[in-house]
Parts: C-alpha cells; sequence; structure tokens
C-alpha cells in the first residue's frame, strides 16, 4: 500500500508514527434534497459557515456534492450542479483543507480541478466517457467506488452472488484503468459503495472485510456510512437520530482497516476516534 496518499497539494501518511489516518471528510451538500440535511447547506454563506466548523471540529477534507444521489434521486444536469458546486469551492481554497468534489460528471471534474480541487470522489467510478481523461493529467487524489446499477435504479432489487468477491472485482478492473492511463497509486483511494446497490446484508458484509478489501487492492478504503439506511435499519432510528449508530460504524470502519471516514457529524467523529485510539494503541504520540 502507498505510504501516502496525493492530493493536490496536500499529502496524507498513511503509515509509520507520523500517520495522518484516520483521516475524517467532512460531508458538505449543496444539494436541495440531500437525504440527511435537506438543503441546510445549500446557501453560498450556509456552506462556507459549515464547512469552517467543520474544520475547527477536526476534519482533514471537506467533500462538496451538488447532486444528491440517494436511492431514486434524478440526475440534474452538468450546468446546474456547476452552479451549485463551483462558487463553494471558490469560496473554500483559502481554508486550510483539502477539498474533494463528489461528482461523476467529466465536465465538473475538469472545473473542479481547474479550481483547485484536491480530491474527486466519483460513484460511478470514473467509468464515464471522458472522466479518466478529464483527470489524469492533474495531482488530485482520487476516489474509486463501487456502484451497482445508478442511483435511480440502485435499490430496486440490489443482487450478487459474493459481493465481497464482486465489489474488490469491480475496484480491481477500475484501478487497473486508472493505472493504465498513467495515473500513480498515490493519487488513489477505493470506497466499497455502502448503500449504492447493496442491501443491509450486503453493507455489513463488505464492512466487515474492509480489511480483505484493502489488503487486495493495496490501497487505502474509504468508508461512508454515515447516517444511511445500513445504520438504521440496525438502530430504529429516523435519518436526524443516527448520530450514535454511525460514529459506531465510523469506529468499525477504522477497527477494520478504513484510513478515511467520510461523515456529517465531524465534531462527534473526531471525539470518539480520540478515544478508540486512547484505548487501543500509545495514543502520546497522535
Amino acid at each position: 500500500m502507498p505510504k501516502n496518499l496525493q492530493c493536490g497539494q496536500y499529502s496524507f501518511a498513511l503509515e509509520g508514527p507520523g500517520a495522518d489516518h484516520p483521516l475524517v471528510m467532512g460531508i458538505l451538500n449543496v444539494t436541495p434534497d440531500s437525504f440527511s440535511d435537506g438543503g441546510r447547506f445549500q446557501g453560498l454563506e450556509f456552506a462556507l459557515a459549515h464547512a469552517e466548523e467543520m474544520i475547527r471540529d477536526g476534519a482533514a477534507m471537506i467533500d462538496i456534492g451538488g447532486e444528491s444521489t440517494r436511492p431514486g434521486s434524478p440526475s440534474v444536469p452538468v450546468s446546474e450542479e456547476l452552479a451549485r458546486v463551483m462558487p463553494t469551492l471558490y469560496a473554500l481554497r483559502t481554508l486550510d483543507v483539502a477539498l474533494s468534489v463528489d461528482t461523476c460528471k467529466p465536465e465538473v471534474m475538469r472545473e473542479a480541478i481547474i479550481a483547485g480541487a484536491d480530491m474527486i470522489n466519483d460513484i460511478n467510478g470514473f467509468r464515464a466517457p471522458g472522466a479518466i481523461e478529464a483527470v489524469q493529467d492533474s495531482d488530485c487524489g482520487l476516489c474509486v467506488m463501487h456502484m451497482q446499477a445508478t442511483p435511480q435504479t440502485m435499490q430496486q432489487a440490489p443482487g450478487y452472488a459474493d459481493v465481497v468477491g464482486e465489489v474488490i472485482a469491480f475496484l480491481h478492473e477500475r484501478v487497473d484503468s486508472l493505472v493504465r492511463a498513467g495515473i500513480a497509486r498515490e493519487r488513489l483511494c477505493i470506497d466499497p459503495g455502502f448503500g449504492f446497490g447493496k442491501t443491509v446484508e450486503h453493507n455489513y458484509a463488505l464492512l466487515r472485510q474492509l480489511g480483505r478489501i484493502g489488503a487486495e487492492l493495496e490501497l487505502p478504503v474509504l468508508a461512508g456510512l454515515s447516517r444511511k439506511s445500513m445504520i438504521g435499519a440496525i438502530t430504529g432510528r429516523p435519518v436526524e437520530a443516527r448520530v450514535a449508530g454511525s460514529l459506531g460504524g465510523a469506529l468499525a470502519a477504522v477497527a477494520h482497516g478504513a484510513k478515511i471516514v467520510r461523515v456529517h457529524d465531524v465534531a462527534e467523529t473526531v471525539d470518539a476516534l480520540k478515544v478508540w485510539h486512547a484505548g487501543t494503541q500509545d495514543y502520546s504520540r497522535k
């Protein structure tokens, strides 16, 4: 596994005494229809204030999303996604934090990279025509995610003979495509795609096997399960009451080897990880 994750102007140490992991990636949805926050941070002033709060709380990365990918959500035009994402990206560039853009559109990837994005987080695994070309000559990090079907249809009837093996095979193929295009492995991380074309059972099978996924791909794993239905299915809680369950999921992911956790509740996650580390290893050097 690479010792560092290269994300634009940032290089995060993954191994050794000075390791930065687990990195906490704060979610910043600038959409009117997010499943978790219902458009609370759509306005630029609110988005900036929330990003600043997450940074104070310990986020090492901010993931900006301009298109909802909840189950059944429709795709939005490129122009609309750009109108949501770009003002936020420009406004956040002066902050001391790595900026990720959550998009599957090559046009948005290009504009985001020009504007200084440090990572492109693609739920579609850089499969869209032109996606690899859009990112290959930059130095930004790339998160390669697995998704079965599309956000519009992914939860209608997800099925696998071997969910862990099939997700690993998919990620292998996508990573190989990126590496063949000349993209350094130090720029890559992988995401099994919790909730993206998976049942509750599929999600927890993947969570338990994050260590295997990272080991077979030899790449850092990003885990994004914050407030998702897999949390609600276990706790019986609605979206707005899934903080505790999400913390449990983040700790389980890190215990199984995740290097990055993508979360809504940054302060709570950072505190939980501090205590977890103090109880499991020598925390004096952190």
